[in-house]
């Protein structure tokens, strides 16, 4: 079976999310890089979901799925066996960069696979950063 990586946040598991990681284990087995309690505030300027919470509600809708705590955008990726790293047009320069490292260390590339963003009924993409300022539900929906 094919391996899969992911890395995010996931705070306020959204529709885009769900259809992210939907097509993320669509291709073999799914690895999630979770970002930390210190990372999520470090990258996100802002309060998140605490790890524990948003692992449970990963695991809820992807039980297959491994998880596994990240405190860089790295992570494991960097040094693991992977096919496919699934991405989104925002963090595709990052598995890029990762590629590029680990080919420099010996280890395949991975085939980079990129995932459009989900729109909001506005036609913005759906975000946890819209949700928490009460623009949208986490189905998209305006409120």
């Amino acid at each position: 079976m094919k391996k899969v990586v992911v890395g995010g946040t996931f705070d306020l598991l959204h529709r885009g999310h769900r259809e992210f990681l939907t097509k993320a284990s669509s291709l073999g087995e799914l690895k999630i890089g979770l970002t930390s309690d210190e990372m999520a505030k470090r990258t996100k300027g802002v309060e998140v979901e605490k790890y524990e919470e948003r692992e449970k509600n990963l695991l809820e809708l992807f039980p297959k799925a491994k998880i596994e705590k990240i405190d860089d955008p790295v992570g494991f990726a960097l040094y693991e066996d992977f096919d496919f790293i699934v991405v989104s047009l925002e963090t595709r320069s990052r598995a890029e960069k990762i590629n590029s490292k680990r080919k420099d260390n010996g280890k395949n590339e991975m085939e980079i696979v990129e995932v459009d963003f989900v729109l909001a009924t506005d036609g913005n993409p759906v975000s946890s950063s819209r949700i928490r300022k009460n623009e949208i539900d986490k189905e998209g929906k305006l409120i």
